[in-house]
């Protein structure tokens, strides 16, 4: 057995929980775009994802965020059972889990409503955030800092293991979410910048999950040696 994963029973108990991380992206991606194209007024060309949690229906998108964040939480765990040593074995798990924790923030801390949505609301921003929107902003903030550090950070691990391809998979989806993260914290408004930081986290979500899934076969102890 390769030294950088655990023992056969901690990685049988890691199975479930690194399927956690195989449907965490893909449920909350269709349950986004299910709501951006039903909800009235909504446009993502104008307005973050996250104004999907005000208005009555509301509850909806709070509930995605948080089940999406403990859904990550759970396959840090069961990352964290499978990888044993080697590079980054403690601190990918550790980032992963603190993603998870800023989505869980950015549904219990609501986001103000703005630029006419929901429906009935002024355009343009409000004169003054409130305390809840102000920590879901740091609270999306630390998750999407976290996920792009545990991109480059597995990419390391995979440059060790000789894994060329995981190392750039890893490598470009950091860049992409920093790129849009950059973009979206520059304050612009803009179709492209708000529908680019969209596209940029659901490729984290992509990536996520195809980790994910390459660690499930690694708990079932399928090519260990050569990981």
């Amino acid at each position: 057995m390769s030294p950088e994963f655990n023992s056969n029973d901690s990685r049988r108990k890691a199975t479930p929980l690194l399927y956690c991380g195989v449907v965490a992206g893909p449920v909350f991606t269709v349950v986004a775009v299910i709501e951006m194209m039903t909800r009235s007024g909504f446009d993502l060309g104008r307005h973050d994802l996250s104004l999907l949690s005000n208005g009555s229906l509301g509850w909806i998108q709070i509930s995605n965020f948080i089940l999406a964040g403990v859904l990550t939480i759970a396959a840090a765990l069961g990352m964290r059972r499978v990888l044993r040593t080697g590079r980054g074995s403690t601190w990918a798990p550790i980032l992963i889990a603190i993603y998870g924790l800023g989505y869980i923030g950015a549904g219990v801390f609501v986001a103000d409503p703005m630029n006419g949505f929901p429906p009935g609301t002024p355009n343009g921003l409000p004169g003054s955030a409130s305390w809840h929107s102000w920590m879901h902003l740091i609270s999306g903030s630390l998750g999407f800092i976290a996920l792009i550090a545990a991109c480059f950070t597995f990419a390391r691990r995979f440059s060790g293991l000789r894994r060329r391809g995981w190392m750039a998979y890893s490598l470009a989806t950091g860049i992409v979410v920093l790129a849009a993260v950059i973009g979206i914290s520059s304050g612009s408004q803009s179709a492209a910048t708000i529908i680019g930081f969209f596209v940029a986290a659901t490729v984290g979500w992509a990536w996520l999950s195809a980790l994910s899934v390459r660690l499930v076969g690694r708990s079932q102890g399928v090519g260990l040696d050569h990981s």
